[in-house]
């Protein structure tokens, strides 16, 4: 595979430089793959807006879905990025891999949700009827499924972004979760 660079500031359009200002002052850097984004003049703002855009599910749900996608994904970027978002946002390691392999025993409704976003990605769409049953049962809507389906469909772009250029990794790199004790 050939080696994609990660562009700098001054490699991308006025636009994304503006972009990168921004996400260095509110992160204090500009992510390996966001910057990957910028090597397009309109990606990067196109998929901030739609990742950051309202949505019925809470900052933890989100990284759930985000956790249990990348798994089936096998994007060690995204895998490692959501670890470390998810360890700012409550979970313990043994949480983030029992999300990781799409489930979550010590809370019935994230459960449900980590089983649904897995099986979507999964089969790619096809839910079961049984996951789909299960989600519905722990207390969420129709409303819940449809953005739990977008925030899918959002990191599946970034999980194939990742996984064709090979970006490094520029977070804590997370450990194969078949290494790891779940």
């Amino acid at each position: 595979m050939s080696t994609f660079n990660v562009p700098t500031r001054e490699d991308v359009s006025e636009n994304n430089q503006t972009i990168f200002d921004h996400l260095n002052k509110s992160l204090g850097f500009v992510p390996n793959l966001y910057a990957t984004y910028a090597h397009s003049d309109t990606a990067l703002e196109n998929y901030l807006n739609f990742s950051n855009a309202k949505t019925s599910l809470s900052i933890k749900e989100k990284e759930v879905v985000s956790l249990a996608v990348s798994e089936v994904n096998a994007c060690v970027y995204c895998l490692s990025a959501h670890t470390a978002i998810g360890k700012m946002n409550g979970f313990t390691d043994e949480q983030i891999l029992e999300l990781r392999a799409g489930q979550a025993s010590f809370d019935p409704k994230l459960d449900a949700l980590a089983q649904l976003a897995k099986n979507i990605t999964e089969n790619r769409g096809n839910t079961e009827e049984a996951v789909l049953e299960n989600f519905f049962k722990a207390g969420y809507t129709k409303g819940n499924l449809i953005d739990t389906i977008s925030l899918v469909g959002d990191k599946t772009i970034t999980n194939y972004i990742h996984k064709t250029t090979q970006v490094p990794v520029d977070f804590p790199v997370a450990q194969p979760l078949e290494t790891v004790a779940v």
